[in-house]
């Protein structure tokens, strides 16, 4: 389907102004749907994301909401549905990864807005998406599909165990909300993705050299994420909830 063919509804994109999410958000509009590129600090970025959409003949609006700020959350789905239709499905990729140090020297404070941004977050976002997409309130079903880690299997890299232990928590969080909405049209999955080639994986002290030792021998890109996504929340994935796809090279 072409971006000229409407009536797919709307999707949320979360942490959608660089990297992954980006990409996520260019990808499903390029598959016919309203996209909203949420962001929380890089207006800029989801701006030029925005525009790169526009440009390509698609529907998007840039909307700053902090994930962890329920007001902000519950504002951000009525703009979806005010400005670009029904929602047809959440993705959630905004995530940090927090410190690189070791667990014994971690702040506790530090550790709670980890938490608070990977876990608590997209928990906050699935309550309103099921909100609107639930048959059982009147919705026409949809999709989630949160994007976690390859970490969550192999605790992470040295210094990010804390941030490998949300993404096994976002895991958990993926199969049993599948039990739970799954009888009210709505598919919950996950993607985990390896070392992509992003801002944060250039971060990442050593996050190459694990790429490089990858079955396929290189990081991944962006877009084959974003693949991955765009065939999830499609009807080519009616019969697969509760699952989890592993973007990884084969880490």
């Amino acid at each position: 389907m072409t971006v000229t063919e409407q009536g797919k509804g709307a999707v949320i994109v979360t942490g959608a102004s660089r990297g992954i999410g980006a990409a996520i958000a260019v990808k499903l509009a390029g598959d016919g749907y309203g996209v909203l590129v949420n962001y929380a600090r890089d207006a800029d970025g989801a701006g030029s994301v925005v525009s790169a959409i526009k440009a390509g003949g698609g529907r998007a609006v840039a909307v700053r909401a902090d994930v962890t700020a329920p007001d902000e959350v519950a504002t951000m789905f009525q703009r979806a549905r005010d400005e670009l239709g029904p929602l047809t499905a959440l993705v959630n990729n905004a995530g940090m990864l927090g410190e690189g140090a070791r667990v014994d020297e971690r702040d506790a404070d530090e550790l709670t807005q980890l938490m608070r941004v990977n876990v608590v977050g997209p928990m906050v976002c699935a309550k309103h998406a099921v909100r609107a997409m639930s048959t059982a309130r009147g919705g026409a079903g949809g999709s989630i599909v949160n994007v976690a880690s390859v970490a969550a299997r192999t605790g992470g890299l040295p210094g990010l165990v804390p941030y490998a232990t949300t993404k096994g928590a976002l895991l958990t969080f993926t199969r049993g909300l599948a039990n739970e909405v799954g009888a009210e049209g709505i598919r919950v999955n996950s993607v985990s993705p390896g070392i992509i080639a992003t801002d944060m994986a250039a971060a990442i002290p050593g996050a190459e050299d694990a790429a490089g030792r990858t079955p396929l021998g290189r990081m991944g890109r962006s877009e084959e994420v974003a693949a991955t996504v765009s065939w999830l929340i499609s009807p080519a994935a009616s019969y697969v909830t509760g699952s989890d796809i592993t973007v990884s090279g084969g880490r």
